[in-house]
C-alpha cells in the first residue's frame, strides 16, 4: 500500500515537472519569436524608410549631456 502511494506521488511529480518544462520552453519561444520576425521584415524590405517619431539628434544629445551633470 505504501509503495502504491509513493509511485502515485512520483508520477504526479514527473507530470508537474514535464508540464513546467514545456511551459517554460513555450514562453521562451514566444519571447524570442517576435524579435526574429521584426528583424527579418526590416532586412527584407531593402528600402530606407524615413523615421517618424523620436529621433536622437545633436541638440537632444546636448540636452542629455547637460542633465547628466
Amino acid at each position: 500500500m505504501k509503495d502504491d502511494k509513493k509511485k502515485h506521488l512520483d508520477s504526479e511529480r514527473r507530470r508537474f515537472i514535464k508540464g513546467s518544462l514545456v511551459t517554460g520552453v513555450g514562453v521562451a519561444a514566444a519571447a524570442v519569436a517576435p524579435g526574429a520576425v521584426m528583424a527579418s521584415d526590416d532586412e527584407s524590405s531593402g528600402q530606407t524608410k524615413t523615421q517618424k517619431g523620436y529621433r536622437l539628434t545633436p541638440h537632444i544629445l546636448q540636452y542629455y549631456k547637460t542633465t547628466a551633470s
